[in-house]
């Protein structure tokens, strides 16, 4: 039977990989604003899997948990709290992207990233 973290880590992974394949073979520039989103989402729900201790609870020292056995009874709270951060910056870069989608709409009317050659090398 598999448990509830490594189907949360192989959720996380397919997430990655679809992506990273949207990025990739998208010409649509919403499209590969919406791949990196799925990407950074995965990635995401890997680390956060990979931080999950069964048995274990929140790190949070009170009556529950006192603090000479808490590192026995409670998570590591670095990947939770690097989780948080990633998605406040994935939200803000993801903001940035679609902004300059708009522009680049603007100016030439069109979402196919082929139309875009003169910033090609």
């Amino acid at each position: 039977m598999i448990s509830i973290s490594m189907l949360s880590l192989i959720l996380g992974i397919a997430l990655l990989v679809t992506g990273i394949f949207a990025m990739l073979t998208r010409k649509n520039l919403i499209k590969i604003v919406i791949g990196f989103s799925i990407a950074d989402t995965g990635t995401h729900i890997i680390i956060v899997s990979l931080g999950y201790l069964k048995g274990r609870t929140a790190p949070i020292i009170d009556s529950a948990v006192s603090a000479a056995n808490a590192v026995q009874k409670v998570v590591d709270p670095i990947p939770s709290a690097l989780v948080l951060t990633a998605i406040v910056i994935g939200l803000a870069v993801t903001a940035v992207m679609l902004s300059f989608v708009v522009e680049m709409y603007k100016k030439n009317k069109s979402l196919s990233i082929d139309d875009y050659q003169e910033l090609k090398w």
